[in-house]
């Protein structure tokens, strides 16, 4: 009975350690991208960050849309079927190839479409950047969901810290050299994130040393990989979708000085994310496999302890976030303060919803999560063509936070009726302080 506690307790410090790791890297990360963003605001100005903006998001968007579940399904199959490991890699990676030949071609004929408004040399130059860097996205996704599933999550945290990390060194580099432009930017991004992935195909030489060209005899793994996958690719379609939309809106109906605006106070919100993002990474491979019971108490109190956290760390972290948008960006970007308050209230509550959500796809139950998400991209959606034109990127900053009340209230009320858990419950303990203290007491005398 000791050893089994024992066990326990160990297993609860890993899952603990775990998730400091990833928000550390997190962090790093956050304070990159908000480095990267200040030299692109700083150097490119305003309509030129919303330019450049625009080049990079066509990628993130399409990786996004035809991911088809397979990171998420990976996971969950390889800690369920561990003995089918490598098939299920083989299968995931393979299948991207055809995958990305056939979306870059319709990018290519599309973009200059969907970049209407922009001049032909940036539209040219997200063409080329699109059609090359959507495989390594889609390379990426599946990289680090193996890393993930293989609890390998030092080099998962690496892959994805190295990306920004070498982003803003060859943007300094070029500035240094004085040949920065928003094409040779991007040719910067496309090369540094080729030489990550080639980093980490190395440090998995050994995982990923098999036949990769061999016939597929067991349909199984094909059936139980797309099966899951094409089961939790709404839930992912939704979210990329709802985390997508407001830049489509945007460029759809603003101009490319709002892009700049917006994607600079959207990047700085994200700071609040931090703790939120690195739990849902974490949680999900963690629990995945254990019982209902388990799987309840694991996520709820990651949800409520990290909501106090950020709660806590949100008034004076936005007042220190419009100080820094001037102070950092430039006086002409503080026209969206507004915008970046309301961002952040809904980075808070969105992340805490995707903790939730994380109970439902470790159980094998994503459908439920996809109606969350299709019902609340309903309504946001609806909420942008009402409220932009009214209110600009304050209208789209109020539509996003409305939107993630209801993903957290939709949740919340599918998991009283589903798994039969106490709201009251869900909210609050009077435990999770008492974890919290002696998991910390625990690190700082190791």
């Amino acid at each position: 009975m000791n050893q089994l506690a024992a066990t326990r307790a160990g297993a609860g410090r890993s899952v603990f350690q775990t998730i400091l790791h990833t928000s550390v890297a997190n962090l790093l990360i956050m304070v990159l991208s908000t480095l990267t963003s200040i030299v692109t605001a700083r150097l490119f100005g305003v309509e030129g960050k919303g330019m450049f903006s625009a080049i990079l998001f066509w990628p993130t968007l399409l990786a996004g849309l035809v991911s088809f579940g397979l990171p998420t399904s990976l996971i969950y199959n390889m800690k369920i079927h561990a003995g089918k490991a490598a098939e299920y890699i083989r299968a995931g990676f393979m299948f991207q190839v055809p995958v990305s030949v056939l979306v870059g071609t319709i990018a290519w004929i599309g973009l200059p479409v969907w970049l209407g408004n922009y001049p032909d040399d940036v539209i040219r130059t997200a063409q080329w950047y699109t059609i090359l860097t959507l495989p390594m996205l889609l390379a990426v996704n599946l990289l680090t969901a193996l890393t993930q599933s293989m609890d390998k999550f030092v080099l998962y945290n690496g892959l994805r810290l190295y990306v920004p990390l070498s982003n803003l060194l060859g943007l300094l580099v070029l500035w240094a050299i004085g040949k920065l432009s928003l094409h040779g930017a991007a040719l910067i991004f496309f090369g540094t994130s080729l030489m990550v992935i080639f980093w980490a195909l190395y440090r998995l030489r050994h995982e990923l040393s098999f036949n990769w060209l061999r016939r597929f005899s067991d349909r199984i793994v094909l059936g139980t990989l797309f099966g899951y996958g094409g089961r939790v690719f709404g839930v992912e379609l939704l979210g990329t979708l709802y985390s997508q939309c407001d830049k489509l809106i945007i460029l759809t109906l603003l101009t490319p000085r709002d892009f700049g605006l917006y994607t600079v106070v959207y990047t700085l919100s994200r700071v609040f994310n931090v703790v939120q993002t690195a739990i849902s990474n974490v949680i999900f491979p963690k629990v995945t496999g254990l019982s209902q019971d388990k799987i309840i108490a694991s996520v709820g109190r990651a949800f409520r302890l990290s909501f106090l956290l950020m709660t806590i760390a949100v008034i004076p972290g936005m007042l220190i976030g419009h100080y820094l948008l001037g102070l950092l960006y430039g006086e002409q970007f503080l026209e969206a303060g507004t915008a970046f308050y309301l961002l952040s209230l809904e980075c808070i509550i969105g992340g805490g919803s995707w903790i939730l959500a994380s109970s439902f796809n470790a159980m094998g139950r994503p459908g439920l999560v996809a109606m969350r998400q299709a019902i609340a991209l309903a309504i946001t959606v609806g909420l942008f063509f009402i409220l932009t034109p009214l209110y600009g990127l304050n209208g789209i900053a109020i539509a996003l936070l409305l939107g993630a009340v209801i993903r957290i209230l939709i949740t919340i009320a599918a998991m009283r009726i589903v798994f039969k858990v106490r709201i009251l419950g869900i909210l609050y303990d009077k435990s999770d302080l008492r974890f919290l203290y002696e998991h910390l007491s625990r690190r700082m005398q190791t």
